[in-house]
């Protein structure tokens, strides 16, 4: 199935979504281009994996709409143009799956409906792994992995599924140094590449280094700019309800974080 080209790799146009009587987006408009990594930051609560799910299609917003490459979410998905890494996965742990057939359900939309991988999708899954640093893990069973290598498996199945917007939701939570410097260069090499990476993340003392732009988002965009805008303490103040000394103080320790 073709998408529709545009400009754009991602339009978000004046989303609302609400739970009940809860408003948990208000008003939303992002713009992404392809080649970009961009940081969703924010408090616990500020919308941010509702708003990754709203691009993808889980979540249907009240008001507005998602263009993802000039094509709706449910056409883009069927595309394979778009690829989800929640921050936690509904997995069997026990299931006898091993990390190269994980990887590979992301080759599924390449697939006829037999699921008989080709050479294609063999050499686009251990690309993935690879990438992730996980060749060498490949026929352990997923189960057996710790939380940060089960991290990088599931962003390897969304690089071979080849989409050209990935969404990650939190992909540096509870894993370790070597687990998130590793995802911070595969992340980074997947925007050189032509890439869009939407990543929400709690850590501020990376987003210069991991991100093009960002967004601090409270229900609302409060700010959308360079990582050094969303920094400021005036800034920071907004999303994360502290005074402008307070911000001052959280600034700095980011910065003296980025250094050390």
């Amino acid at each position: 199935m073709s998408i529709p080209t545009s400009n754009a790799a991602l339009r978000v146009t004046n989303v609302t979504v609400r739970y009940g009587s809860v408003t948990a987006l208000e008003g939303v408009t992002l713009n992404l281009e392809p080649g970009r990594v961009c940081g969703l930051v924010g408090t616990n609560g500020s919308g941010k994996s509702t708003l990754l799910k709203t691009v993808m299609g889980m979540v249907r917003p009240v008001v507005g709409a998602v263009s993802i490459g000039g094509a709706d979410p449910a056409a883009a998905r069927r595309a394979g143009a778009v690829a989800y890494v929640p921050q936690t996965e509904n997995v069997d742990w026990e299931f006898p799956i091993s990390v190269r057939e994980v990887v590979m359900t992301g080759r599924y939309g390449h697939q006829g409906w037999m699921r008989r991988p080709r050479a294609a999708d063999h050499a686009a899954v251990e690309s993935a792994l690879d990438r992730v640093k996980m060749s060498e893990f490949a026929e352990r069973q997923i189960g057996q992995l710790s939380g940060g290598q089960r991290k990088r498996v599931f962003v390897a199945r969304a690089i071979a599924q080849g989409a050209s917007l990935l969404l990650l939701d939190e992909p540096f939570a509870g894993v370790d140094k070597t687990t998130e410097a590793a995802l911070t260069v595969v992340i980074r090499s997947l925007a050189a590449a032509g890439h869009t990476v939407l990543v929400a993340t709690h850590d501020l003392a990376g987003l210069t280094f991991l991100c093009d732009e960002a967004v601090l988002l409270h229900r609302r965009v409060l700010v959308h700019g360079p990582p050094e805008d969303i920094l400021r303490p005036e800034n920071l103040a907004l999303a994360f309800g502290v005074n402008p000394h307070e911000a001052d103080v959280l600034d700095g320790d980011v910065h003296q974080r980025q250094v050390s």
